[in-house]
């Protein structure tokens, strides 16, 4: 059993591999006071970043979780997301209304790929 963790910080690592799937842990923007577009484009660069690391790609994501500080947000973070997606190889999605830790931050997202 092989376990590869990606960019190990404090207290999680980015992504984690294990049995031919990554697992991308929560994404948020680096400008915080950015927009819902801004913000949603910097997670999905992330996300993209993360998945070449990992040995995966957008075609090859299974699932994605995003929560949203604020649910009016919905509509603004799709049309970001719709241009990002692979509309060949959709993944499943959940989205939600949550309160993010940091206040100025709108957007959060998580990942599941498959590696081969």
């Amino acid at each position: 059993m092989t376990i590869t963790r990606i960019e190990p910080g404090k207290r999680f690592a980015a992504a984690v591999s294990h049995n031919n799937t990554l697992y991308i842990a929560g994404q948020t923007a680096d400008t915080a006071k950015g927009t819902i577009e801004v913000q949603t484009q910097e997670v999905l660069a992330k996300i993209d970043d993360l998945l070449a690391k990992g040995g995966s790609s957008r075609a090859k994501l299974l699932s994605i979780n995003i929560y949203l500080a604020h649910i009016t947000d919905f509509e603004a973070m799709n049309k970001v997301y719709d241009d990002w997606l692979d509309t060949a190889n959709m993944p499943i999605r959940a989205t939600v209304e949550a309160r993010l830790a940091v206040p100025d931050l709108r957007v959060e997202m998580t990942a599941i790929a498959a590696l081969d």
